[in-house]
């Protein structure tokens, strides 16, 4: 099975998973959690230029560090949001959650050329099981999948 690129499908109003890597070195500064290099973020940016300028609905997904199926505060994917909003000149929405109702409803109230952030997958034990059942839960709802994260590959 040959596979596309976000070159070869039509993508307006179309929901579009994508993995990306946003693995990023983060230090406590103030209080606040700061990420000290945006390599990763910007090396996303020309993919979700291109599907933002096509009228996607994109849907980002990632992980950050190893919390081992637990939620912890340091290791969320909102200071990333934030980042990427500031690098791409456009809000991003973010999602506490990345299955179930709440992140459910964040992607319905995505528009055309809009963003989403989910938190860290890695919150939930099944994605480093690679648990089909929690595939099918992140990916509900979505019309295309694009992994844009050659060092998470091998969980696609």
């Amino acid at each position: 099975m040959a596979k596309l690129t976000v070159n070869d499908i039509d993508l307006q109003s179309k929901r579009v998973l994508t993995r990306v890597d946003y693995n990023v070195p983060m230090a406590e500064q103030d209080g606040a959690m700061v990420i000290n290099d945006d390599t990763r973020i910007r090396a996303t940016l020309p993919t979700l230029k291109l599907m933002i300028e096509n009228g996607a609905k994109v849907i980002l997904t990632a992980h950050l560090g190893r919390p081992k199926g637990e939620r912890v505060p340091s290791m969320s994917l909102r200071p990333v949001a934030d980042k990427l909003a500031g690098l791409i000149g456009k809000p991003v929405a973010f999602c506490e959650q990345c299955v179930g109702q709440a992140a459910e409803d964040a992607a319905a109230k995505l528009e055309d050329g809009g963003l989403l952030l989910l938190e860290n997958v890695r919150y939930h034990a099944e994605e480093e099981a690679n648990d089909p059942t929690f595939a099918e839960q992140l990916a509900g709802g979505a019309d295309v999948f694009v992994n844009d994260a050659f060092g998470a590959a091998h969980r696609a």
